[in-house]
């Protein structure tokens, strides 16, 4: 690609963080599938984004599915080659989108993977009064009480938290804020851990949750703290922060069949997005119904 390419991809790049705001790990990954797509360009002799047409836009998806990239993944890397475009015909760097009406191979829907009401009681329940095991704690309490994503939790600040009125303001996807409840549990353990935050916070540290350093935590030490509870707390499948997103909405949704609150909970704007969860409630109500349903029970040999 020529310099101008290149920088009509940074500035692009730039673009997701100043005016849409995206989180830095949703940036991420648009920086890797259109590094992806530059690579193809580059290795075909396409210098200009001007010179990429529909049919070589499909040989891009043919490429990604040779190399064994999985239809998910594929739906996403075109994704991003659409919305590029979209920002270079908005700059009038392009007279076309190539990739317009190219399908994506199809894949399965895959349910969320989440922890049973047991596992995620054991896992919450971290013994210990020093300062690391009562931030692990309420951690883990906020993620399962309220539903919160990775990086709106490690974004959190002390402003953000009331717990007299029971309730943390989140800013999620797309800068968008709503107000969550917080459940009895976690405003007890998050209340142990205020306690402790004291003596690890220098002045004016804003930051809800702090490593030992007395900085905001980030989101790779949160994904490794849980990793190392899970195993501590005996729990037999690997924890990751999403898993308990997943299982506070599956949870939730078993006992209440509120699908609109689980919705506006979890922060989806679409109501599609929700509804997967709705195949984790049906596994639910099936099992209820074998076990209390007359018609359902087998008959004793």
């Amino acid at each position: 690609m020529n310099a101008r390419a290149r920088r009509r991809l940074d500035e692009y790049l730039q673009y997701l963080a100043s005016e849409r705001r995206l989180s830095p790990h949703t940036r991420s990954n648009y920086q890797r599938d259109l590094g992806l797509l530059a690579g193809f360009c580059a290795a075909r002799a396409v210098d200009d984004w001007r010179d990429l047409d529909p049919a070589a836009a499909r040989g891009f998806v043919t490429q990604l599915h040779r190399h064994g990239l999985a239809g998910r993944s594929i739906q996403r890397s075109l994704s991003a080659a659409r919305s590029f475009y979209r920002y270079l015909l908005r700059e009038q760097a392009v007279t076309r989108n190539p990739f317009t009406g190219i399908p994506a191979p199809k894949s399965g829907k895959r349910l969320p993977k989440a922890l049973s009401v047991e596992q995620a009681v054991r896992l919450a329940g971290i013994e210990g009064g020093d300062a690391l095991a009562q931030r692990d704690r309420a951690m883990i309490e906020l993620f399962y009480s309220s539903g919160l994503r990775l990086a709106e939790l490690v974004a959190l600040n002390l402003s953000d938290l009331d717990l007299r009125d029971a309730s943390v303001t989140v800013t999620g996807k797309g800068a968008k804020t709503r107000i969550l409840p917080v459940g009895a549990q976690a405003r007890a353990a998050l209340a142990a851990w205020l306690g402790a935050r004291a003596a690890l916070a220098p002045p004016g540290e804003p930051a809800l949750f702090l490593g030992r350093n007395g900085r905001r935590l980030g989101a790779r030490a949160v994904q490794q703290r849980l990793k190392h509870w899970a195993v501590r707390q005996g729990l037999d499948v690997p924890v990751h922060p999403h898993m308990l997103r997943h299982s506070f909405a599956s949870h939730l949704l078993e006992s209440s069949g509120d699908l609109r609150a689980v919705q506006e909970l979890l922060g989806h704007a679409n109501l599609s997005t929700t509804q997967v969860y709705t195949h984790l409630d049906f596994q639910h109500l099936a099992k209820v119904y074998d076990a209390a349903h007359p018609r359902a029970r087998r008959k004793k040999a």
